[in-house]
């Protein structure tokens, strides 16, 4: 919070794109909703899409945005259905997976404005289609999407783990600088594999379209 708050005060322009998995389970626990993943993918029906945008919307986002406040940023809370942020429709196939969505367009003007007037924009990865149907949108493709849209500099995805290793067991193995030529052979080889898969996926696809570098940092 402190990193991000610093980068405002000399000059930078942060956007925060948020997740919130592991307070979904607890709570969806506590409503004795069972939880059930395809593909790595949660299982959105109804009942789950309101806990899931209670946890997003609500209290993460809140904490977020209460924790930049506090370090002295001033930063404004929002989800991607504000503004028309993020105009969302089902992942392909997506008939046993419910409110799962992919980011269709992104509409940057409302980011525009907070960021000319001093804000940083804290954003939860919530989308909603042309008929208001609501959707739960994985954290690093929504980053990415938006990364693209306002023309970033950089997306910098912020995980729990090391970052790509050419060997699982050895954090030693970190691969510091991957160029786009070599994604396919790793793929192939397995280097690239299991979660790392998407958020590889996200910075390809942001550097294609014009972002010029990304990171993914061990928080």
């Amino acid at each position: 919070m402190q990193d991000i708050t610093l980068m405002k005060f000399v000059g930078m322009n942060p956007i925060v794109v948020h997740g919130g998995g592991p307070e979904i389970n607890h709570l969806l626990d506590r409503l004795d909703i069972k939880s059930e993943f395809v593909s790595g993918l949660r299982v959105t029906d109804k009942n789950t899409m309101e806990v899931v945008e209670m946890v997003l919307g609500g209290k993460v986002n809140k904490q977020i945005v209460s924790n930049l406040n506090a370090f002295g940023g001033l930063a404004v809370g929002i989800s991607g259905k504000d503004g028309q942020l993020i105009q969302a429709r089902p992942i392909p196939n997506s008939e046993y997976l419910g409110f799962v969505g992919e980011v269709e367009q992104v509409n940057p003007q409302v980011l525009e404005t907070l960021i000319d007037n001093g804000y940083i924009p804290v954003i939860s990865p919530l989308g909603a289609d042309q008929a208001g149907n609501s959707y739960n949108i994985n954290a690093d493709l929504a980053a990415a999407a938006i990364a693209v849209a306002v023309q970033a500099s950089k997306l910098v995805l912020l995980t729990d783990v090391p970052g790509l290793l050419r060997d699982p067991q050895d954090p030693d193995s970190l691969i510091q600088v991957l160029p786009l030529s070599d994604i396919p052979g790793y793929l192939n080889s397995g280097v690239i594999s299991g979660g790392m898969i998407p958020k590889i996926a996200c910075c390809q696809q942001a550097v294609l379209a014009g972002v010029d570098s990304t990171h993914i940092i061990d928080g």
